[in-house]
């Protein structure tokens, strides 16, 4: 069998899929059912959705019926010519209601009775095997909007994408997109990790402002992503049995393990280097009588040149505590996700 068809059989989806459920601190997430449709609309879940998502009404609502039916159709087995829902380049969607039974607003009543607890949907769109990319987006009920719910579920969703199969996803690269005037998703999609990685530019008609505004591409890959400190990032704490958080705990671990060792190794190079350079001092001292004065001064300023400090020295500082670090330098507080993934080789290298 050919190399690369070999590679695309790997690279393909599974027939179908048994979407997992998620816990979060405050909300819970369920596999998204056709039922729950209606239950959007119960929570007017697509008011603003321009300022939001960049699409009109009409559009956010028929987009959110045919992602929950793709992910219907996969967790069924059905193939995209038989659900009728189904992507031209084979590409699959996953769809989880988010779930309250919680009085988050101190009303004495549970925060969404009238819609059976739903409160909004988190979905995966448009899962690409080959490129093992896809898109997150979270849709919440008008009045579920700004309390901490996609903070609490995104990363969760995000470490069962990221996840090695069968655990998870096994996806390389998970991207988000939000107009320019969404100034408050781009401030949580930053906290999470993600990195703007391109803009189209008056690709969206914003209504309210009767304007073309910007289209603001982010993204993060699976070697910069840490779903520890993105949930730290919003006081979040890791829940165990989630679906794809064992395996980045011990992924964690064995980062952790692999620069300590690095360190290790670093601290006995300096330390032979510090010999060295010792040695190379005290020579001039024990040269034979005949050595004349000029050799001496000479070779003293050659032992002072060899012997400078380490190359970490002029940057040493607070000790970095993220595992990937690549130096001793002081880390940039608030912006860990910037420094991630730097030395391995992109585009053309090999």
């Amino acid at each position: 069998m050919p190399e690369n068809a070999a590679q695309s059989e790997s690279r393909e989806l599974p027939a179908r899929i048994t979407i997992p459920p998620v816990r979060g601190e405050m909300v819970r997430l369920r596999p998204a059912t056709v039922e729950d449709l209606d239950k959007m609309d119960a929570i007017d879940a697509y008011p603003g959705a321009s300022g939001i998502t960049g699409k009109d009404r009409v559009a956010e609502r028929a987009a959110v019926h045919a992602w929950v039916r793709r992910s219907v159709a996969w967790s069924l087995g059905e193939a995209p010519t038989e659900s009728g829902v189904g992507d031209p380049e084979a590409r699959r969607t996953i769809a989880w209601s988010v779930i309250t039974e919680s009085d988050h607003d101190g009303d004495g009543e549970i925060d969404a009775a009238d819609s059976d607890n739903v409160i909004g949907m988190i979905f995966l769109i448009d899962i690409d095997g080959w490129a093992r990319s896809a898109r997150i987006q979270v849709i919440l009920g008008q009045d579920y909007r700004g309390r901490g719910y996609s903070r609490d579920i995104m990363p969760r969703v995000m470490t069962y994408g990221f996840a090695p199969e069968p655990a998870g996803l096994g996806l390389h690269r998970i991207w988000v997109s939000v107009p320019e005037q969404n100034t408050r998703a781009v401030s949580v999609y930053q906290s999470l990790g993600f990195v703007p990685s391109g803009t189209s530019r008056d690709a969206l008609w914003n209504a309210s402002q009767n304007r073309y505004q910007d289209l603001i591409v982010m993204d993060t890959l699976a070697d910069e992503y840490d779903p520890i400190r993105s949930l730290d990032a919003f006081g979040m704490h890791v829940i165990e049995d989630n679906p794809g958080v064992k395996e980045a705990l011990s992924a964690r671990e064995h980062s952790i393990a692999i620069q300590q060792g690095l360190g290790a190794a670093r601290n006995e190079a300096d330390s032979e280097a510090e010999k060295l350079q010792g040695k190379s001092v005290r020579e001039p001292a024990d040269r034979v009588a005949g050595a004349t004065a000029a050799d001496d001064v000479r070779n003293s300023g050659e032992s002072e040149g060899k012997g400078g400090a380490s190359p970490d020295a002029a940057s040493d500082g607070e000790e970095s505590n993220w595992p990937y670090a690549q130096s001793k330098g002081k880390a940039a507080k608030g912006a860990w996700w910037r420094t991630l993934g730097r030395g391995r080789k992109r585009g053309n290298d090999k």
